[in-house]
């Protein structure tokens, strides 16, 4: 069975990702400001260009930048989740099945001797499950069986000629 852990908040291939994208972001932030901050101190147009050109235009690329690598970092961290469910649910699947499969080969009963329980409406082979062990099981009188009070049990499956 698959260990069962808590999933990690960062993959390795979308963790560098983020973090440039959350730098861009910051930075991108900072220009603009600063952009802003000078052209609003100039009067006239011809003086606000540079500061336009140097930090502002920059700022903003960086901001759309920025914003591009979180979408990518967070669809990669998205499809690293779903692999890693999907891995875990096909490993789970997988389990199940060879426990189906070693389950169905082995037969749950193969005594030859049949018992009941007193008040009980089944019979049983000796080493069935249900009744392994009890002392209060007694071997099935076969009269029971040929008035058809007893039914096999769906468990152990016994025919009633094994008695």
């Amino acid at each position: 069975m698959p260990s069962l852990r808590t999933p990690r908040p960062w993959t390795a291939t979308a963790h560098p990702v983020l973090w440039g994208g959350w730098a861009a972001l910051a930075a991108g932030a900072v220009l603009c400001v600063i952009g802003w901050y000078g052209i609003s101190g100039e009067r006239f147009a011809e003086r606000q260009l540079p500061y336009l050109a140097s930090c502002t235009i920059p700022g903003a690329a960086l901001i759309v930048a920025g914003a591009v690598l979180l979408a990518h970092g967070r669809d990669a961290l998205a499809a690293a989740r779903v692999a890693e469910l999907y891995a875990l649910l096909t490993a789970e699947e997988g389990d199940e099945d060879e426990e189906r499969a070693g389950a169905a080969a082995r037969p749950v009963a193969v005594s030859d001797s049949l018992v009941t329980v007193p008040g009980g409406t089944l019979f049983h082979r000796a080493d069935c499950p249900l009744v392994a062990g009890r002392a209060e099981a007694v071997p099935v009188d076969t009269a029971l069986l040929a008035d058809g009070e007893l039914g096999p049990c769906p468990i152990c499956e016994p025919a009633p000629a094994d008695t």
